[in-house]
């Protein structure tokens, strides 16, 4: 458990193993902890990152909305590999925190070994579908406003098992990294040259199609859909998506 300071906020992430790193970013509204059942297995023989997003769980939730966007959840990815001495790692996420690591990839490809994208969308290339997507994004952080976190017992299960001090900052995040500005993203897919892995929980149909596309678009991809699973894969089949990681690490030399 460790903290480290990325333009005046205050990141809480914890360190596990030793070995090439991997950094796991969690969903919106949910927290590091929902990585638990991944420690020892991706543990083993690498060095597991895992971390609380701006406004979430044990880091800082500013009180600037500006604070909040895709961009300084990228550089505060880039501070965490900084802090733990990896030029590179094995990037992954489940849901926003997989969207946030196509991110990084497409700002920083050099410090990208590999890519781990888990029940995740890529964004949209349509104006239309991205505009009515940030109007649900804009929609959950008001309700997130009104309701403080009782919100989260309509979540699925890594948003109802997380902790967090209050729900100011997953009002601000939704508005400010929920939201999508462009189709930056989505297009960068056929441009990654890293192993990657497209994982999905077989009964998580909002993402069943985007793991598809994502699959079909990225170079090389894998896809591993896991069965039995809602949208977090790995606390529904902890056993199975480890396998399945740690599979896809070992055949890619990583």
């Amino acid at each position: 458990m460790a903290e480290l300071n990325c333009g005046g906020v205050k990141l809480y992430y914890e360190v596990h193993g030793s070995g090439p790193v991997i950094l796991l970013t969690h969903g919106y509204s949910a927290t590091s902890q929902m990585w638990v059942g991944q420690i020892r297995a991706l543990s083993k023989e690498h060095t597991l990152v895992t971390w609380d997003m701006r406004g979430h769980g044990q880091s800082d939730y500013p009180e600037d909305p500006a604070a909040y966007s895709e961009a300084a959840t990228v550089r505060d990815m880039a501070a965490i590999l900084d802090a733990v001495g990896a030029r590179e790692a094995v990037i992954g996420g489940l849901s926003l925190g997989g969207y946030m690591s196509l991110a990084f990839h497409l700002a920083h490809p050099e410090r990208t070994r590999a890519l781990l994208i888990i029940d995740t969308g890529p964004g949209y290339k349509s104006d239309e579908a991205r505009e009515g997507w940030n109007r649900n994004a804009l929609a959950t952080g008001d309700r997130y406003e009104r309701e403080g976190l009782g919100s989260l017992a309509r979540g699925s299960v890594e948003m109802r098992t997380s902790r967090h001090r209050d729900a100011t900052g997953l009002a601000r995040a939704a508005r400010g990294m929920l939201t999508q500005k462009d189709a930056r993203v989505i297009s960068s897919l056929p441009s990654i040259a890293v192993p990657s892995v497209v994982v999905v929980g077989a009964n998580d149909t909002p993402f069943l199609a985007a793991s598809d596309y994502m699959a079909a678009k990225i170079p090389g991809a894998r896809k591993v859909v896991i069965p039995d699973a809602g949208h977090a894969a790995n606390i529904d089949q902890p056993a199975a998506f480890n396998a399945a990681i740690v599979d896809f690490l070992h055949s890619n030399g990583l």
